[in-house]
């Protein structure tokens, strides 16, 4: 395999993890209105960890979904941020 198509696996990935992760954030909103079994918080946060940051960011404004809890609202960002100067240390 070449740099590009490692590349394009990289970019279909991380659209997969960004789109599933923001779909969780509404999902767990959802059920908790309605007091039902609820995703949980280490899985919403693994899923920011594994690349779906920008998602979980999304989903949390979008949603308004665990925008009061400190993990999230300071652990998403810093995952985030993370995330974007392991990229620009890797380029």
């Amino acid at each position: 395999m070449n740099d590009q198509n490692h590349l394009h696996i990289a970019i279909i990935y991380l659209a997969v993890i960004n789109v599933v992760a923001f779909f969780m954030y509404g999902i767990d909103k959802r059920k908790a209105k309605k007091s039902k079994w609820r995703i949980s918080e280490t899985a919403l946060l693994m899923m920011a960890v594994f690349g779906g940051s920008i998602g979980a960011w999304l989903g949390m404004k979008v949603w308004h979904h665990k925008t009061m809890h400190k993990k999230f609202r300071y652990g998403i960002p810093l995952i985030l941020l993370a995330q974007i100067v392991l990229v620009f240390l890797v380029l």
